[in-house]
């Protein structure tokens, strides 16, 4: 509601130097403050902060009549009157003629200034003289200021009646003894209850709508005295004490709640309320500090000092005698405290002293504080400028506010903005959308619309942050600032009113002549052109928009009329383009709903109009109609108690069914706030209704609710959100918010006659509401925020600055969630069917899984922690309801993992057993959820049940491919192996360091691709880390722990997978496999050679290739035999000039720590090289959401081909970021820089065109050839062929066959091959001619592998010692011996056997090095 803003500010004094202010007392209009010393008045005024007047008494007449005490302005601002600490009154002469007026005027010469019109806009001169002083005869205790008279009460127990021109009448004196005071004003108890004798009244106010006086006693009683008639006489009064309380020492009044509020010793400050029938004091609700939040201060307060509303009755700031300063709403809201946080600690955590006031009052409109520190706290803040200390001295500080626009204009019907104003800017929540982060609660709505950036002129700096580095701190949390324009606010401070439309696009302000109004749109202000027209006119019922126009309620000066007037937007300002209405009666309060306008007036009267907007001119314009005028004095005591009038379609009973929500455009009831209390009239439907152009009268109203500080309704009607959309939605203070929510029959079913058709449900919210979204289910407020900056602390003589004393103060944007109070609300009191419509209109909400774990989690703490039994628990009863929705599952085990392990039997004992739900999530295939539940059973049930379960999740991620949750089954599994139970392995989102990452397998060999007639094209290749699974020193293989159990089990269930794979032929899920789990893929093949690794059906398996891996089936071109290209020695030509070489280093640099490898489950088409580029290994998470959302994707690393044998080609790395999607438009956009170079005719430009037409995606290819690379290594010769084939490179196939004449390969695998090479070529005649040019081309080497006879091979050279050395004899053109220990089938200088982790780290670069495998070209890459 009010909000501090910055840092307070310092008013400097010319006092005397032993004298310091003690006291400050506002006029009745807050635009002058009387300051007083011992000796010395000052007048100030409002702003500008200056001091205009000071009088200062001599010598003689402070010894001859004391020193000053206390002031009180009489209400027209003409005279004050001083107490003194002797019995005497001086009454001092305020002359309101304003006879030196100092005006700085700006504006056109020629305009005719009304009378009074210059002298608003400056700092009048006064001049003050004593009219005369007069003696009371004893110490003065309090002094109230009425309209004509001044009250005086004195120590002597009596109560002095003075006329303020002291001189008819003299004065009157009431003994307080004579007055009879009892506990109410019933006649039966009349009678003097109190013995007052010797009593007096320490402290007293006047309240205009109660009609009475509430008084603090010397003894600390209360009471509050009420005169019997119209003149305030001994025999007229009356009293009435409030039982129990004897501690009282202030007393402030509300108007316009009707609220009595005394402090008392104990610190906390008790609020009365006036029963209208018996007239007895009733304790409303207490002010005080609850230990849960200052556990420290609570009781170290001290008595109340001071209690000041604010000018519009919203708020009431305390103070105590110990210090601080502490913020209340009306009905009890805490929203400030200077007594905790950055206000008494220092950054450092020392603890500061509270700041201690003697005097306090709110400035014009609330919008200031004025406060007067004690003697010790002036000292302290003393001004730190070099002036003389005998002149300049810090007496008053100024704390700044802003406030919610609804404390004074609560138009409901467009209050889905928050919107706040302070002296001179206004702050709106409507902010760019595009700045707010994904998670925030507030990014899903469209109620936040961009209206300008930062660097925009409009958008000021707002007091959330004090330097752009700050401001990215607050986040989301940004305010639209929008400056008042100077102009206006020259002439017409303090702004009064402000109004924004619904679409949060346009507001208006009306200060205290006219208004203006500023468009978010255009960033532009609109004022009256004619400065006469709006010094004419003030606005005194509220403004409101509607349909483009701005409704004004105003007073004219010039005619002396209430008026009701319409200005269109779009037009200029002017009286010209505007509707006038003229209106019997004072407005207060206006409203819109829909098309009609309801205004209620100062005769407790209500009148509803209808407007319409007419285009029947050049400019559109609005009529208005009177439509019925409703009395509302019977109910309505005093106009100033009503806070707020809505007209809604809400309705009790009546015709409430699903059938009918077109009813909801009908004005049906008029809700008002009646001094905290709502009441509802509806319209009489049991008359006979003659005439449907006759609106329907209203019935007596009907209270709806108590302690009521706002309400919310809107016009809208949405049938999927009924029950959200026809609610009343009402923020009742420290009780919360109360929603008057509408039951629906389901079903189109008939409602019980017994039951309700609304129904009133309490809850609590941390946050003070300012706004209710409807739709999506969010209330929307504002918190202030402190900012310590001891930086700008500055020490000098020993005294420290305000910068240092206090944090500066923020106001930040807050949200909230109320839905799953509602829904709990329902379901206790055993509404459940209707809690169900509710949840499954919100179920599309983002947060709505949030809103479910909320409901369950608050249930289950307030339950399971319960001291005593409960008969009738709420957890069953919730864990039923949310199993209707498919996010049962997970919100149970969300709230488990978020809850105190205590409290686990108690929650799965209503929601059921853990195993069970596991279970149901491996039926649902919700992997991820059920992994969760195992952390449950791993500490809730013994290893062997973990392990048990464990093993089911982890074969079936394994099957559906979800390798990040297969690593972490791993590691859990491993965990329960080593007994590791009592600290469950966290499950880690990002990847664990490894220092080898996935080049272990290129450190420990060197890899020479070496051919004798053709070079292999370039291929590409990326690298990422491996997880969970490390090699090398780091992390023994695990055949090598076959001393461990747990080990074992995990690599035969990792094997067993494998075997499925590769028997199903889906050899691209296999390199996944070995990929992210570290799996030794070549040393296994080597064990299934003769097994599982041979290949049946050689046409099979290639179609389930060219499937798996996206391969075209190729197509035979015309002349395509004859092509120059058909045995590829063109190709180097074309691969050297396609890619370029960087060194090995920059790529060990930039990828070897990079690109975690999660993706490989997401995209089956992008899996092994989804991980493009070189990411800093802050931020691999971020990076995965980006490039899944098609953000900027980086370029794999590149194998550059060489042309020459005997060059060494190094590995390079090319990852700059790119904007492409598709690594062959890079390709070729290299081609072409180079094309003039190639000299290429047209039958060659035709043959690379169908080359690349026959060819599979790229990824595929690198994809493939490591995979040739793999089975090579493995001595798997049949899928080589296969490999081979689906690539169409001869050289495989050619060295393949002749590797077969070796006496070590055994005579089936022979066999195969040629059987193989057969039945393609069969099919191929058949099915696929285009494979027919490719066998044709190795037709010699099929003829050469049917021709040739097959030696028997001995069976020990399959022997574990025997097939390390599987291929052939070292060639004599190979590399050096060290790498010719194995055979060098396709060049490859290979280790004998595959060292250990090989697996790993074949596993680790699969994806990415799949991509450096083999292509056309010459490589001897060595990689240290």
């Amino acid at each position: 509601m009010y909000f501090l803003t910055g840092w307070p500010r310092r008013l400097l004094c010319p006092l005397k130097s032993e004298e310091e202010p003690f006291h400050v007392q506002p006029s009745s209009q807050r635009f002058y403050f009387a300051v007083l010393s011992e000796t010395q008045l000052s007048v100030w005024f409002s702003r500008p902060s200056v001091l205009i007047v000071s009088y200062i008494e001599s010598a003689k007449a402070s010894s001859q009549f004391g020193f000053y005490q206390q002031a009180e302005w009489k209400q027209d601002d003409s005279m004050i009157a001083v107490a003194i600490h002797e019995p005497y009154v001086p009454s001092l002469l305020l002359p309101h003629t304003r006879p030196h007026c100092v005006c700085v005027y700006r504006g056109s010469r020629g305009v005719k200034v009304t009378p009074g019109y210059k002298e608003e806009q400056c700092a009048p001169a006064l001049s003050l003289e004593m009219k005369r002083p007069i003696d009371l005869e004893a110490p003065i205790t309090s002094m109230q200021s009425l309209q004509e008279d001044l009250l005086v009460s004195t120590a002597d127990g009596y109560l002095h009646i003075l006329h303020w021109d002291g001189v008819s009448n003299g004065r009157k004196a009431i003994s307080l003894c004579s007055v009879p005071f009892s506990l109410d004003l019933q006649s039966a108890r009349g009678g003097l209850c109190l013995d007052l004798k010797g009593v007096y009244i320490r402290d007293m106010t006047y309240c205009v709508t109660l009609d009475g006086f509430a008084v603090v006693l010397d003894d600390g009683r209360l009471g509050f005295i009420t005169p019997l008639a119209n003149r305030i006489t001994a025999d007229q009064l009356q009293g009435v004490w409030a039982a129990d309380v004897t501690d009282g020492t202030c007393v402030a009044v509300n108007n316009k709640y009707r609220l009595v509020t005394f402090g008392c010793a104990s610190g906390s400050v008790l609020v009365y309320s006036i029963d209208t029938t018996t007239g007895s004091m009733q304790l409303s609700h207490k002010l005080e500090l609850t230990p849960k939040h200052y556990p420290d201060v609570c009781n170290k307060t001290g008595a109340v000092k001071l209690i000041r509303w604010s000018p519009d009755y919203s708020v009431a700031m305390v103070t105590w005698e110990c210090g601080g300063l502490s913020l209340w709403s009306v009905f009890g809201a805490h929203l400030i405290c200077t007594l905790g946080e950055d206000f008494a600690y220092r950054s450092d955590g020392t603890k500061k002293d509270p700041i201690n006031i003697s005097s306090m009052c709110w400035g014009a409109e609330g919008y200031h504080l004025w406060v007067i520190t004690s003697r010790e706290e002036t000292e302290l803040v003393e001004n730190m400028e070099e002036a003389p200390p005998q002149t300049q001295q810090a007496g008053i500080l100024q704390f700044n506010f802003i406030k919610s626009a609804l404390t004074v204009n609560p138009c409901t019907s467009n209050q889905e903005q928050v919107l706040l104003h302070g002296e001179d800017r206004l702050y709106l929540t409507c902010g760019d959308p595009t700045q707010l982060p994904s998670g925030s609660s507030e990014s899903p709505h469209p109620h936040n619309l961009p209206h300008g950036g930062e660097g925009s002129p409009t958008h000021h700096p707002s007091p959330n942050s004090t330097s752009q580095g700050l401001s990215t701190l607050l986040g989301y949390k940004h305010w639209h600032v929008v400056q008042i324009h100077s102009t206006y606010l020259e002439s017409n401070w303090p702004i009064r009113f402000a109004a924004i439309d619904t679409a949060g696009q346009c507001i208006a302000v009306a200060g205290r002549r006219g208004f203006a109004h500023y468009c978010m749109s255009t960033r532009k202000w609109k004022l009256f052109g004619n400065i006469t027209q709006e010094q004419n006119m003030t606005v005194t019922g509220g403004l409101v928009w509607w349909n483009g126009f701005v409704v004004v309620a105003c007073y004219n000066f010039i005619d002396r009329q209430e008026e009701l007037r319409l200005y269109l937007r779009s037009s200029n300002l002017d009286n010209t383009f505007s509707s006038v209405t003229k209106l019997h009666s004072d407005t207060l309060l206006l409203n819109v709903f829909r098309d009609m306008i309801i205004l209620f007036r100062a005769d407790c009267s209500i009148c509803l109009y209808s407007m319409e907007r007419r285009h029947d001119g050049p400019n559109p314009s609005a009529s208005v109609e009177l439509l019925q005028e409703v009395s509302m004095s019977r109910y309505i005591p005093h106009p100033a108690l009503v806070v707020s009038v809505t007209l809604t379609s809400v309705r009790t009973e009546t015709g409430i069914t699903l059938k009918a929500p077109q009813q909801a455009c009908m004005a049906d009831s008029i809700i008002l706030n009646l001094a905290g209390q709502l009441i509802m009239l509806q319209r009489d439907r049991s008359g006979p209704q003659l005439q449907e152009k006759v609106p329907l009268p209203f019935c007596p109203p009907v209270v709806l609710a108590q302690y009521v500080e706002n309400v919310w309704t809107t016009c809208r009607s949405n049938r999927k959100k009924r029950h959200l959309l026809e609610a009343l939605w009402l923020s009742c203070g420290e009780a919360g918010m109360k929603v008057w929510l509408p039951l629906f029959p389901r079903d189109h079913r008939k409602p019980h006659s017994f039951l309700s058709r609304r129904i009133m449900l309490p809850f609590h919210i941390n946050i003070y509401p300012l706004a209710v979204l409807f739709e999506d289910a969010l209330v929307l407020g504002a918190s202030n925020e402190t900012v310590v900056y001891d930086s700008l602390q500055v020490e000098r003589k020993g005294r420290e600055s305000l910068e240092g004393l206090f944090p500066y103060c923020t106001v930040e944007r807050t949200s909230q969630i109320y839905l799953h109070h509602i829904l709990r609300q329902l379901l206790v009191r055993n509404l459940g069917e209707q809690a169900l419509l509710l949840a499954q209109s919100c179920a599309a909400l983002p947060y709505f899984p949030h809103v479910m774990e909320l409901m369950v989690h608050v249930v289950l703490e307030e339950e399971a922690t319960s001291r005593e039994p409960i008969p009738d628990p709420l957890l069953p009863t919730v864990a039923k309801f949310i199993t209707e929705f498919p996010l049962f599952l997970q919100t149970i085990v969300h709230c488990a993992r978020k809850t105190e392990f205590a409290l686990w039997n108690y929650l799965f004992a209503a929601v059921g057993n853990p195993k069970d739900l596991f279970e149901e999530c491996l039926m649902a295939q919700d992997l991820d959820t059920a992994a969760s539940y195992l952390i449950i059973l791993q500490n809730m049930e013994v290893p062997a049940v973990s392990r048990q379960h464990a093993t089911l999740l982890f074969n079936t991620a394994l099957e559906q491919g979800k390798w990040d949750l297969c690593r972490h089954m791993i590691r859990f599994l491993k965990a329960i192996g080593s007994g590791e139970m009592e600290t469950p392995p966290p499950t880690p989102t990002t990847q664990e360091p490894s220092s080898t990452g996935g080049f272990e397998f290129f450190r420990n060999r060197s890899i020479s691709l070496s051919q004798s007639a053709d070079s292999i094209a370039a291929g590409k290749f990326n690298l990422q880390k491996t997880f969970s699974m490390p090699s090398g020193p780091s992390a023994k293989g695990w055949s090598k722990d076959s001393d461990c159990a747990e080990n074992m089990y995990i690599d035969m269930m990792l094997r067993r997978h494998a075997r499925h794979l590769l028997e199903h032929v889906r050899l691209k899920e296999l390199g996944c496999f070995s990929a992210q789990l570290g799996f030794e893929l070549i040393g296994w093949l080597c064990h299934e050679r003769t097994r599982v690794a041979r290949v049946d059906d050689f046409v099979m398996a290639l179609k389930c290739l060219h499937k798996d891996f996206l391969w075209p089936f190729p197509v035979t071109p015309a002349g395509s035999i004859s092509s120059p290209f058909k045995n590829g020695h063109r190709r180097t030509v074309l691969s050297q000039h396609l890619l370029k070489s960087q060194s090995a280093d920059s790529l060990l640099n930039s990828d070897m720590d990079t690109v975690p490898p999660q993706a490989a489950a997401r995209n089956s088409n992008h899996t092994w090289l989804d991980r493009l580029g070189a990411l800093g290994p802050t931020e691999p998470t971020e990076m995965d959401t980006a490039l899944s959302h098609g953000g900027p994707q980086t370029q794999e690393a590149f194998l550059s081909p060489l042309t020459n044998k005997t060059e060494e080609c190094s590995i390079g790395s090319a990852t700059d970021l790119t904007e492409t999607s598709s690594m062959v438009d890079g390709d070729w956009t290299m081609v072409d820089e180079n094309f003039s170079a190639l000299s290429l005719t047209h039958s060659e430009l035709e043959h690379i065109s169908m080359e690349l037409a026959n060819k599979g995606p790229h990824k595929s290819q690198v994809q493939l050839r490591y995979l040739l690379h793999v089975f090579m290594e493995a001595g798997c010769l049949e899928w080589c062929v296969v490999i081979g084939l689906i690539l169409r490179e001869a050289t495989v196939i050619k060295q393949v066959v002749n590797f077969l004449d070796s006496p070590e390969v055994p005579h089936e695998t022979v066999q195969s091959v040629r059987s193989g090479l057969l039945g393609v070529e069969a099919w191929a005649s058949t099915d696929c001619l285009g494979y027919k040019p490719f066998l044709n081309l190795i037709r010699p080497q099929l003829q050469k592998l049917i021709e040739t006879s097959v030696e028997q091979i001995q069976p020990e050279a399959f022997l574990p010692g025997a097939s390390n050395s599987k291929l052939a004899e070292p060639q004599p053109g190979g590399p050096s011996a060290e790498d010719s220990r194995g055979p060098a089938l396709l060049g490859l200088a290979l280790p004998l056997e595959p060292p250990r982790g090989l697996g790993t780290e074949d596993g680790g670069v699969p994806e990415e090095q799949e991509e450096q495998a083999v292509d056309e070209g010459v490589y001897d890459c060595t990689l240290s």
